[in-house]
């Protein structure tokens, strides 16, 4: 009868638990490989966030209701609201919940070159998302739809563009308003005196002070200057829109990280139902400081824009 070696048995037994832990070692070195490949090192913005542990967002301070400043001069606005919930998304996705927040004041003239130069990391407040600035910067989805039109006094006597002829007209510097403004003024032979302001605040400033007959710019910002007027019935918006464009938020192009957090964030809240809540808050009820309330319904091109988000420039 053949029995066996207890010795043997051992090495067998031994040589088999090797066997089993080496596979086991070797499951989980390809499981934490999967992972890692599961989730790619962080780059560009993200990166520099993470890093950082702070992110720098860039705000208008005069642009009523979007981005402007409250009785304890602290940004709030529309854009601000959703420049929030894109900060709470980089938090989740970072996993780092007490990232800090900076707010950095920005114009018309510099917030492109302080967002290439990394100075801020993105923008959220007036900025037109079209063709040309795209060759600089990149646009996250579409939150906002206007129209640019006029802001005139109800006895200038000045029903839409044409009545224009010889005026004296406010636009803001460095924007896309003034841009059609000028074209405008050359094609039609106008003969208008264009004044280009710093802010919104410097051209309702010509406007009520009869220096400028008429102030040109999106049709959301002129109801927050009309609404902050001393006699707001004094003044009325006019004029067929000579464009249609969206605001997006700015980032830095060839950033696809990014804007991808950037777009689902401004997606969920127009699909939800939270974007048409904002904005009934900021353009249909008072808003601080002094309680005005714009009474500015929303557009149908904002209701389509909710419906399907997009990041294309308007047409």
């Amino acid at each position: 009868m053949n029995r066996s070696n207890p010795n043997r048995v051992s090495t067998r037994m031994a040589a088999a638990k090797a066997a089993v832990s080496a596979a086991m070692l070797a499951f989980a070195a390809s499981a934490n490989t999967q992972a890692v490949a599961a989730e790619p090192a962080l780059t560009g913005t993200l990166k520099k966030i993470h890093d950082d542990h702070i992110i720098t967002i860039g705000f208008r301070d005069a642009s009523i209701p979007l981005s402007y400043y409250d009785a304890q001069q602290q940004p709030i606005g529309y854009s601000i609201d959703i420049a929030n919930l894109i900060v709470a998304r980089i938090r989740a996705q970072l996993a780092q919940p007490d990232l800090k927040v900076r707010m950095i004041p920005i114009t018309s003239q510099n917030r492109i070159s302080l967002l290439q130069n990394g100075t801020i990391d993105f923008e959220c407040t007036s900025t037109t998302n079209n063709a040309e600035r795209a060759q600089q910067v990149a646009f996250s989805n579409n939150f906002f739809a206007i129209g640019t039109r006029l802001l005139v006094k109800k006895t200038a006597g000045i029903r839409d563009f044409a009545d224009l002829n010889g005026k004296t007209v406010v636009v803001g510097a460095g924007t896309t308003s003034e841009k059609i403004l000028r074209r405008l003024n050359v094609e039609k032979s106008m003969d208008m005196q264009i004044i280009s302001a710093k802010d919104h605040s410097e051209s309702f400033l010509m406007l009520s002070t009869g220096r400028a007959k008429a102030m040109m710019m999106d049709d959301a910002l002129l109801a927050g200057e009309r609404a902050k007027a001393p006699h707001p019935d004094d003044y009325e918006i006019v004029g067929t829109p000579q464009s249609y464009e969206a605001y997006g938020c700015m980032l830095r192009k060839n950033d696809a990280p990014m804007k991808a957090v950037m777009d689902a964030a401004i997606a969920d809240a127009q699909k939800s139902g939270q974007a048409a809540r904002l904005y009934a808050r900021w353009f249909m009820q008072p808003i601080p400081p002094k309680q005005l309330n714009l009474n500015f319904p929303m557009s149908p091109r904002l209701q389509a824009l909710f419906a399907r988000p997009t990041d294309k420039p308007a047409s």
